[in-house]
């Protein structure tokens, strides 16, 4: 069974996400937001997601658009640290990456079936994970993390910015 990270295990800006993770049962609340999570954003309107809650903000499509590329961004890293590669791995630019992801001229559907896929390699990833990959590191973006903490953070990260559509968004 596995234990929330310590402080040690990753950037102390990182627990913005871990800190959203219920319990230590990760990989439960991974299989639970794997449902969930495209429940709720099917709940929303096709022409209600491509609404900005301010001028320059993301749209809820760019919102989901961001939450499967930083998904896929934090088990590649998992990944990379878990299978012992040592190199450092480069940073990531969140604004960068929405700029060039065409996100509102796709249709909803196809996000939130991105998600669905995503989240079904992610589980399987999390999964495959022998009991001592759990705590294998590496460093991203400057900052240490364990593949513990990577999984929690693809988890809190999801149920942030899911509150963050339901409080600033709907």
């Amino acid at each position: 069974m596995l234990t929330m990270p310590d402080r040690t295990e990753a950037a102390e800006y990182y627990f913005t996400y871990i800190d959203q993770v219920t319990g230590t049962d990760v990989l439960a609340m991974l299989e639970a937001q794997a449902s969930e999570v495209p429940a709720f954003f099917e709940s929303i309107a096709d022409e209600r997601s491509l609404h900005r809650y301010e001028s320059g903000k993301w749209s809820i499509r760019e919102v989901l658009s961001h939450i499967n590329d930083t998904e896929r961004l934090f088990v590649f890293r998992a990944f990379w640290f878990a299978r012992g590669f040592e190199t450092p791995l480069p940073s990531f630019d969140q604004n960068v990456a929405v700029a060039s992801a065409g996100a509102d001229v796709r249709t909803w559907r196809s996000h939130i079936d991105e998600f669905r896929a995503i989240r079904a390699a992610t589980l399987a990833f999390f999964r495959s994970v022998p009991e001592e990959g759990w705590s294998c590191r590496g460093i991203a973006s400057g900052n240490p993390f364990t593949v513990k903490a990577l999984a929690f953070i693809t988890a809190g990260h999801v149920a942030h910015h899911a509150a963050i559509v339901r409080e600033r968004y709907l």
